[in-house]
């Protein structure tokens, strides 16, 4: 039985998260995908198939990515979003079968699921202007600053949240929770 394409995609989107940080086999990866995932291996070397295809393209993706994003540098980017785009924008450019608007929703859901809303918003951001840029529309500068301003935000956040102090779960009074489903 073939899986929905949505859960196709969110399986290519692991596989290439992982190969940002792991040197795992190809083997190990398939079995931890087919573990967490419940998927047949069938599934995951058909996903494994298209990753190599990305990755083949990466060099150009990545130089897309970097030129575009001019005001957020390639290295800032989390390797949610980072990944999120490197698909998005191969199935933009590179795979005939499916529509740009579809690859960019898909891009945006993928981003709010593994992502925050901030990072969905820098995706759209991206994405779109690739895409206009590949089509020869022009682009939106002032939506593309806008989306980077509240990347830089919300990454500010995160940084002073990562500063506080942990929180001490003795000192809580949790006793006003009713645990009753």
């Amino acid at each position: 039985m073939a899986i929905p394409q949505k859960k196709f995609r969110e399986i290519l989107f692991q596989i290439l998260y992982a190969a940002d940080f792991t040197e795992d086999s190809i083997e190990e990866t398939t079995l931890l995908i087919m573990k967490e995932l419940c998927v047949t291996k069938k599934t995951v070397k058909e996903a494994w198939v298209k990753a190599a295809k990305i990755l083949a393209e990466l060099p150009e993706i990545d130089a897309l990515i970097r030129n575009t994003s001019t005001s957020y540098r390639f290295e800032r980017i989390q390797s949610i979003e980072r990944n999120v785009l490197r698909l998005g924008i191969y199935e933009i450019l590179y795979d005939d079968t499916i529509p740009p608007k579809v690859a960019i929703a898909e891009a945006l859901r993928l981003s709010k699921k593994f992502g925050t809303p901030e990072s969905a918003m820098f995706v759209n951001a991206l994405l779109d202007t690739i895409y206009k840029t590949s089509i020869g529309e022009k682009l939106d500068e002032k939506a593309l600053s806008e989306s980077l301003q509240l990347m830089k935000k919300s990454e500010e956040i995160a940084a002073e949240a990562s500063s506080q102090p942990n929180i001490n779960t003795e000192e809580l009074d949790l006793s006003s929770i009713d645990d009753t489903p």
